[in-house]
């Protein structure tokens, strides 16, 4: 299998660690003596199989479909001030992101396997869908640079709150209230104007223990995490699996550049490592990992690219239909900014449209949001928030509902 490469500066000399810059090659060095830990750097297109549209693409992504929507601007959905102002959009997304709706991909069982094999150093992944873990890969050996869904606490008091009582409150589209304080609740998923997690920072002077770094599925524009590329050393091998030519690939003797979708190309490493059978067990076992919610509107969706590989009784779904249906649910979201004003415990607020605001904070903060979820354009749904109930106090019975 060959993979095209487009127009950009590449070294012209030879290797200098790899006899050439192809699979074989990279499979020759991976099961040689020289190669004993292997750091991955993944993004939102080891996802994109699974059903789950990216952050980024042109009309399909996140950003792109909504720009649609009533917000000052798409990354708002993602600020921690708009959050405390309205946090109906960002729990309505929540609802349709949540982990358990998605099958891990071929990829992440991938990275799994290099577990197995006792050759992955780190899987550092900008994606918050939790997949990595969903797909069997050790605790201690994912960094998730932008936070996931595995965790949440109060955005005011910090106190952590229960796991199982924020699947509820996202399964029944209710706004989750601190008890101790009555704060706000969020997944630990880093938002603009927050810091990024302590185990990132100290994970990254690990990058110099690599002895081979691949990179998969990101467009490597979001700082810092695209800036780990540069730091393994000069004479580490590196590979880009992706759909487009990105960051400074090439620039080094012993950079490979595969283009095209990544379960496709994992599947052809395995087979030039002999791995093969175990990657497509390992994928097997995933089957289950999908648990739809209460009203069961999300089925079990297989990774799309997967389907050359896959035996007859894995065949893969189309996933364009998993992705109208996901657009379907989000279609309608109306986002409503909730006013400032305390009412009493249970009232409705009353949504109110959302002023621009011309000054955005951007700029100055390093990026880390989630590189998943498309809306489409508004139509009518039962996503649809027409009122919120934000009592001041902590619930005790009653929570607010979207």
């Amino acid at each position: 299998m060959s993979y095209g490469q487009r127009h950009r500066r590449v070294h012209s000399g030879k290797p200098k660690v790899l006899k050439s810059r192809d699979v074989p090659s990279i499979a020759e060095y991976i099961k040689s003596k020289e190669c004993k830990n292997i750091i991955l750097m993944l993004g939102a297109g080891v996802s994109t199989s699974a059903g789950i549209p990216d952050f980024r693409s042109p009309e399909t992504g996140l950003y792109s479909n909504l720009a649609r929507l009533n917000l000052p601007h798409p990354e708002a959905v993602f600020e921690i001030g708009f959050f405390r102002r309205n946090p109906v959009p960002f729990y309505t997304l929540a609802h349709e992101l949540y982990p358990g709706k998605f099958r891990p991909t071929i990829t992440h069982s991938f990275v799994r396997l290099l577990a197995e094999q006792s050759l992955l150093h780190t899987c550092f992944t900008q994606n918050i869908d939790t997949l990595e873990r969903r797909a069997g890969v050790p605790d201690n050996k994912v960094i998730e640079a932008h936070g996931s869904f595995a965790s949440q606490k109060c955005i005011d008091c910090e106190e952590p709150f229960d796991d199982e009582d924020m699947k509820k409150h996202i399964q029944e589209k209710k706004i989750a209230k601190c008890p101790e304080c009555g704060g706000l609740v969020k997944p630990d998923i880093v938002f603009f104007g927050e810091g990024l997690p302590l185990n990132f920072i100290r994970s990254v002077p690990n990058m110099r223990k690599a002895d081979l770094l691949i990179v998969m599925g990101t467009s490597l524009t979001v700082h810092p995490f695209a800036s780990l590329a540069g730091m393994v050393e000069s004479n580490c091998p590196r590979v880009l699996i992706n759909l487009d030519h990105v960051g400074d690939f090439g620039a080094r003797a012993d950079d490979v550049i595969l283009l095209g979708k990544c379960d496709e190309i994992v599947t052809q490493l395995c087979k030039e490592l002999g791995w093969e059978e175990e990657l497509l067990r390992l994928w097997k076992e995933t089957e289950d990992a999908v648990v739809s919610d209460d009203q069961g509107d999300l089925k079990n969706v297989a990774p799309a690219d997967s389907s050359a590989s896959a035996s007859d009784d894995q065949k893969v779904p189309d996933k364009l239909d998993h992705l109208k249906d996901v657009t379907a649910k989000m279609a309608a979201l109306t986002v409503a900014a909730a006013t400032s004003t305390s009412t009493s415990s249970g009232a409705a607020l009353k949504p109110e449209p959302v002023k621009e605001d011309k000054a955005s904070p951007l700029a100055s903060v390093p990026s880390a949001t989630p590189e998943s979820l498309s809306l489409g354009p508004q139509s009518s749904s039962p996503l649809n928030p027409v009122d919120v109930k934000i009592p001041d106090s902590p619930p005790k019975k009653e929570d607010n509902k979207l």
